[in-house]
C-alpha cells in the first residue's frame, strides 16, 4: 500500500482544481503552489554509516529481562529519554539523549553487507542478489547524497556531497580493493558521485578508528588526485602535502587544455575541488585543540568534526563511514570485546560531540543527523558473545532538522528479534530524509538514457518522529 506524505496531500487538491479549470490556476502558478507546499525542514544532512551492523542489544534496544543467553553481558544505564534502554558503554549519548530520537524498528530482508549498505544509503534494494557481488556497479541506485546534490546544488565554490574519511571498503582487509555500493551516483552517472577523501592506515593490521591519529595522517586528501603510494614517507611527514595537492590541481585547471578531456560535470567537480573554500574546509587543523579533543583524536571522531566543518562551509550532504579496517569492526561475529573497548567508546565520544557541537552553534535545528548500520545482530549469540547478521531488526538514531528531541519510535519484541509495531524500511528512512530536505520523495529523475525513474517507491515519511 502506498502511503501519502504531506506533499501528496497538498498536491492533489491543486491538481484537481487545475484540471477543472477552477481558481484560475495556470501551470506556472500550480508549480509554484507545489513548491511552497513542500518546505524543507533541514538545509543539510550528516549521514553516519556504522558499517558491519551494530548490535541492537548492546546499543539502543537492550533487553535486561530476556533470558541470559539472549540479553548479553552489557546492562542499560539511566538516560534522559523515558523508556529508552541504552547500553552502559554509551554514557555520553545517554546524557544527551534528549537531543535525538531512536527508531527501534529498522528492518529489511537483504541480510548482506554490500546489499544492505546500498539499501540503507539509497532507499532502494540492490539489483545484485545476495552473494552475487560486493562492489558498486553503474546500474546501482543513486545515493541520497547524489540526489540531494543534484536537486539542492547551491554555490559554485564547494562540492555539495562529500564522503569521508574514505570510500566504503577502501581500508577493509579483503582479497581485492573494495568499492562497496550505496554512496555513488549509480544510474544518474559519474557526475553525481561524491567528492571522496582518503586517509591511509599505517599497515594491514592498523585500525585508525581505534587510536589517536596525528595531523600528518589526517590530511583528508582527495581520493584519486594523490595516489596512495605518494602518501608515505616524506610526503606523509610534510604537513604541506594537502596544500601542494590543491596548488598542483589549480595550476592544471588554469590551462584551458585541461578541460578538453572532461565533460561538464567533471570540469565542475574539478573546479570545486580546487576552490579555496574546499581547501580551507578540509583542513582539520583550523579547529581548536580542546574541540578536537572533545570529538576524540581517532579517525571516527575527527571525521565527525570534519563533517560539521563541511556542512558549516555550505555542503548539503556528508556521509561519514565508520568502516572495518580489521575486516570485522561492527560485524562482531567472534566476540564483544572490540565492541566494548573500541567501537562503542569511540562512537559514543564522536557522535555525542557532533550533536552537542552542532547544537551549541545553532546548527542542529537545520541539520538532519542520522546514524545507523546496514543491519543488526542475532539475539542468539556466538562464542564469547559475538552475534551474527540480523537485518530483520536494528536501530537508527536521528537528530536535528525537525526531528523530535528525546523521542522513541517503534517497539520490538522481548528478545529484540522482531518489530511489534510496523517495521521501518530503508524506503521510509529515505522518504523522511528527502522530505526533510524539501525534496519530493516521489520525484522522478532522468537516467543516463533520459528515462524518468522514481528515486523512492513506497516509502512513508515518518511524521511521528517530527516536532
Amino acid at each position: 500500500m502506498l502511503h501519502l506524505n504531506r506533499f501528496e496531500h497538498s498536491r492533489r487538491p491543486f491538481l484537481k482544481a487545475a484540471g477543472a479549470g477552477l481558481f484560475g490556476l495556470t501551470l506556472p502558478t500550480l508549480l509554484q503552489a507545489e513548491e511552497h507546499a513542500h518546505q524543507a525542514r533541514a538545509k543539510a544532512v550528516i549521514f553516519v554509516m556504522l558499517f558491519g551492523g551494530p548490535s541492537q542489544l548492546e546499543t539502543f534496544d537492550l533487553k535486561p529481562h530476556a533470558p541470559e543467553k539472549i540479553r548479553g553481558p552489557f546492562r542499560p544505564i539511566a538516560c534522559r529519554t523515558p523508556g529508552l534502554l541504552i547500553g552502559e558503554h554509551l554514557p555520553q549519548l545517554a546524557n544527551i539523549s534528549d537531543k535525538f530520537t531512536v527508531v527501534r524498528t529498522m528492518s529489511h530482508s537483504f541480510n548482506d553487507h554490500s546489499g544492505g549498505g546500498h539499501y540503507i544509503q539509497t532507499g532502494k534494494r540492490w539489483q545484485v542478489p545476495i552473494g552475487g557481488g560486493f562492489n558498486t556497479t553503474p546500474q546501482d541506485w543513486p545515493a541520497m547524497g547524489s540526489v540531494a546534490d543534484r536537486q539542492l546544488r547551491g554555490g559554485d565554490d564547494l562540492p555539495g556531497y562529500f564522503v569521508i574519511p574514505n570510500s566504503l571498503g577502501r581500508l577493509q582487509e579483503f582479497a581485492t580493493r573494495l568499492r562497496r555500493p550505496g554512496e555513488y551516483g549509480g544510474w544518474l552517472g559519474r557526475g553525481a558521485d561524491p567528492l571522496t577523501t582518503a586517509v591511509e592506515k599505517r599497515d594491514a593490521k592498523d585500525n585508525p578508528y581505534w587510536r589517536d591519529c596525528t595531523d600528518d595522517e589526517l590530511t583528508f586528501a582527495i581520493e584519486g588526485l594523490v595516489r596512495p603510494k605518494e602518501l608515505t614517507g616524506d610526503r606523509l611527514d610534510d604537513r604541506g602535502a594537502l596544500l601542494k595537492q590543491f596548488d598542483d590541481l589549480q595550476r592544471t585547471l588554469e590551462r584551458p587544455a585541461a578541460f578538453q578531456t572532461y565533460d561538464r560535470y567533471q570540469a565542475r567537480a574539478l573546479s570545486l575541488v580546487a576552490s579555496e573554500k574546499t581547501r580551507q574546509a578540509l583542513d582539520i587543523t583550523r579547529e581548536s585543540t580542546p574541540l578536537r579533543d572533545r570529538y576524540g583524536r581517532n579517525l571516527f571522531g575527527q571525521s565527525c568534526l570534519m563533517a560539521r566543518r563541511l556542512i558549516e562551509a555550505g555542503s548539503r550532504y556528508v556521509t561519514v563511514h565508520y568502516d572495518a579496517p580489521d575486516g570485522y569492526g561492527w560485524d562482531s561475529h567472534l566476540h564483544s570485546e572490540d565492541v566494548k573497548h573500541h567501537l562503542l567508546p569511540t562512537f559514543d565520544q564522536g557522535f555525542s560531540a557532533l550533536l552537542t557541537d552542532l547544537d551549541e552553534r545553532g546548527m542542529l535545528a537545520e541539520t538532519l543527523v542520522v546514524a545507523l548500520g546496514e543491519m543488526g545482530r542475532t539475539p542468539q549469540p556466538t562464542g564469547n558473545w559475538g552475534r551474527n547478521h540480523w537485518s530483520t531488526l536494528f536501530p537508527a538514531v536521528l537528530a536535528g532538522g525537525g526531528i523530535r528531541r528525546g523521542g522513541l519510535y517503534g517497539e520490538s519484541d522481548k528478545n529484540a528479534e522482531y518489530a511489534l509495531t510496523p517495521p521501518t524500511g530503508p524506503e521510509d528512512l529515505a522518504a523522511t530524509i528527502y522530505d526533510s530536505l524539501g525534496i519530493d520523495p516521489e520525484l522522478r529523475l532522468p537516467d543516463v538514457q533520459g528515462r524518468p525513474v522514481a528515486i523512492n517507491e513506497g516509502g512513508r515519511v515518518l511524521q511521528e518522529i517530527r516536532v
